[in-house]
C-alpha cells in the first residue's frame, strides 16, 4: 500500500481540499489489513486507485458512470449491477472488506438497511460507509442518474447498528451538497474546516459534516 506521506503528496498535487485528504487517510487506516475490497456504488471515482489497495472490485448501477470507470481504470474489476441486490453477484465473505462511499444516502432507509446487511455478509473482515451526517438535500444532475438523496444517516443511528463512527470534513455548517465548501475562497475555508476537524468535530461526530462508519466482522 502507498506510504502515508506519498498519498498526501499525490492528493495535494491533485488539488484536493485539505479536509478531504483526511478522508483518504482515514479510509487507508481502516482498510490497511484488507487485501481485497468491494467498492459498492463505485461511480468513476479514483479513490481505490489512490489508496493503492492490492485488489479492488467496483459495482456500479448507472451505466454512464460504469463506462467512465472502465475508461479510467478505476478498479481491477468492474461489475455493472444493482447495488440493492449484491447477493446476485457476490458470495458470502468473498472480499476482505466492502465499502460504500457516498452511496447509502442515495437509498431509501429500508434499502439502505438491506444494503448494510448484504455488505456485512459479503465482507470477511470489515464494512465501511462514508456518508453525510444526517439528511442533506440533493437532486439529480441528469434525469436518469442516481444522485438524489433519499435518506439521511446520523452518528447515533450508525452506532446502534454496531459501527464505530468518526467525524470528518470539519463542522457541518461549512459544507453543502457534494461535501462542497459553502464559502469562498475555498483554500481559506478548507483550512478552517481542517482546523475545525482537529479542534472539535473529530471527537464529536454528531457535529461533523460527514461520517466514516466501520464495523469489524467477527471471524
Amino acid at each position: 500500500m502507498r506510504s502515508r506521506a506519498g498519498l498526501i503528496l499525490v492528493l495535494l498535487r491533485a488539488g484536493q481540499d485539505p479536509a478531504q485528504i483526511l478522508v483518504k487517510l482515514a479510509l487507508r487506516e481502516v482498510l490497511k489489513t484488507c487485501q481485497s475490497v468491494l467498492d459498492v456504488g463505485c461511480g468513476a471515482s479514483l479513490t481505490m486507485r489512490q489508496l493503492r489497495l492490492p485488489h479492488t472490485t467496483g459495482i456500479e448501477g448507472y451505466e454512464p458512470a460504469f463506462v467512465e470507470a472502465r475508461r479510467r481504470g478505476t478498479h481491477d474489476r468492474l461489475v455493472l449491477g444493482d447495488v440493492r441486490n449484491l447477493a446476485a453477484y457476490f458470495q458470502p465473505r468473498q472480499f476482505d472488506a466492502c465499502v460504500a462511499l457516498d452511496v447509502i444516502e442515495h437509498q431509501t432507509k429500508a434499502d439502505g438497511l438491506r444494503l448494510m446487511e448484504q455488505m456485512e455478509r459479503i465482507a470477511a473482515r470489515r464494512v465501511v460507509f462514508f456518508t453525510p451526517n444526517g439528511f442533506l438535500p440533493q437532486g439529480h444532475a441528469a434525469p436518469d442518474d442516481r444522485q438524489a438523496h433519499l435518506s439521511g444517516w446520523e452518528a447515533a443511528e450508525m452506532e446502534r447498528c454496531g459501527y464505530r463512527v468518526v467525524g470528518l470534513l470539519g463542522p457541518k455548517q461549512l459544507r453543502g451538497e457534494g461535501h462542497v465548501l459553502k464559502r469562498r475562497p475555498a483554500l481559506f475555508w478548507g483550512l478552517v474546516s481542517l482546523a475545525g476537524h482537529f479542534l472539535w468535530t473529530r471527537r464529536r461526530a454528531a457535529q461533523a459534516a460527514a461520517l466514516l462508519c466501520y464495523k469489524t466482522i467477527p471471524a
